[in-house]
């Protein structure tokens, strides 16, 4: 494979940047709306990147031969809106995306986006996104959801990549999982002072760490989500919620098994979990979770009714808990832990879970340690941990992470797709 030109699209860190770049090929254009982050990746890369993407006319720009972009995910994510196309704010740039396809025709294409992305509006987002592409003379086009923690970077982070090439007979092969088990401790820094967490948050840790302690040895930890409140709890949920009875046929407990006979409706909401309040019937799944507690409390009552005591203090997001792997061990401080407004959540000390833009508070927790990953730490996770400029705040740092594309991903789907440029042929061979 010839040396190939590159465009680097809504660049970020610049993931496209070093994944490519590694294989020896050249960016000889970048587009990034974000003001810090085009400064950060000039100084990275030597490069300025033009603003909005919008702004730009495809046929200006220099001659390429791939075009790499990881288009915003926002509209077409599960934790958003789902406004997908539609998106007033920014649902318009794929289709911006497919316009710089026609215009050039570039060799190669790969995006890159949330896994929900082939999912969204029942498929027919990426049906509308495979046909442009076609349309636009990409015979070959093909689509896989990766995760770094299959590859050995110890972060689960499933997305979806899209490749295309005008060539129908282009060789071609995803790159192949491996099975060596990752560790978050190979990306641990010894000499990085992490923060440390609050005392109110290592508190609220160890009354579940307790809470795990006294868990009955070698039995299953629970696969639902721990919900706290209803523990006592009996008020009736399954024709109507509580706030949409009648006062007088009012009856059962509340959070805790607090009394609802005889309270007002601001009595009434206040002794109810959140998640019970309105007057809307519950969706099934919330049935089932509530129905899946009360049931686990009845069982394991014994030992509970005096644990559960300490709890009540905490915010109803404390008052969750869920352990979201396979157990190896029966300690939550041997575990990654997230704090999360749906609950703590214990993760296997093998991966983080996926680095996400919009909350530096679900930062993980590595337990042993008592403190947050640092903000190099978390770019290891996205295989940027090699950078010179980060952005100037841990804010700043965490949100461009958890928008950035993983660079080894990027690196392993190139390299497939591309290959090395020639002088880089000695490496490629081994």
């Amino acid at each position: 494979m010839d040396k190939l030109r590159f465009v680097d699209l809504f660049a970020g860190l610049g993931g496209f940047h070093l994944g490519v770049g590694r294989l020896g090929h050249d960016c000889v254009l970048a587009s990034e709306i974000d003001p810090e982050l085009r400064d950060i990746y000039a100084r990275n890369f030597g490069i300025e990147p033009h603003g909005d993407i919008r702004a730009i006319d495809p046929r200006g720009v220099p001659d390429f031969d791939l075009l790499c972009g990881g288009f915003p995910c926002q509209p077409f994510s599960k934790a958003g809106t789902q406004a997908g196309l539609d998106c007033e704010r920014n649902g318009d740039l794929a289709g911006v995306v497919v316009d710089w396809i026609r215009a050039r025709r570039p060799r190669f294409v790969i995006l890159e986006n949330v896994a929900n992305f082939e999912r969204h509006d029942n498929g027919r987002t990426w049906r509308w996104l495979d046909r442009e592409l076609r349309h636009a003379g990409y015979p070959f086009v093909q689509k896989i959801v990766l995760s770094p923690h299959r590859f050995g970077i110890p972060q689960i982070r499933e997305r979806l990549f899209i490749v295309a090439a005008r060539d129908p007979h282009v060789s071609f092969t995803w790159p192949e999982p491996s099975d060596v088990p990752t560790s978050i401790r190979s990306v641990l820094d010894p000499a990085e002072a992490g923060t440390s967490i609050s005392p109110k948050i290592e508190r609220a840790i160890e009354v579940w760490a307790e809470f795990v302690r006294l868990y009955p040895k070698n039995a299953r930890k629970p696969h639902f989500p721990i919900w706290a409140a209803e523990f006592g709890a009996t008020y009736p949920y399954l024709a109507a919620p509580p706030l949409a009875v009648p006062a007088a046929a009012r009856v059962g407990r509340g959070s805790f098994g607090a009394l609802l006979a005889g309270l007002d409706a601001v009595e009434l909401e206040a002794a109810l979990p959140p998640y019970a309040r309105g007057t809307k019937p519950f969706p099934g799944w919330k049935k089932g979770f509530i129905d899946l507690n009360r049931q686990f409390y009845r069982e394991h009552r014994s030992w509970i009714d005096p644990w559960l005591r300490q709890l009540r203090g905490f915010e109803h997001s404390y008052q969750k808990f869920e352990w979201n792997f396979e157990a190896d061990t029966d300690s939550l401080w041997d575990t990654v832990i997230q704090m999360r407004g749906s609950g703590i959540r214990a993760k296997s000390p093998r991966t983080a879970p996926a680095l996400i833009a919009s909350s530096t508070s679900q930062v993980p927790i590595i337990g042993w340690e008592r403190r947050y990953m640092t903000a190099r730490e978390c770019a290891q996770l996205q295989d940027m941990g090699g950078l010179e400029a980060l952005p100037r705040t841990f804010t700043g740092t965490t949100r461009a992470l958890g928008n950035a594309v993983n660079a080894k991903m990027v690196e392993l789907v190139a390299r497939q797709l591309v290959g090395y440029a020639p002088h880089l042929s000695l490496v490629a061979n081994g």
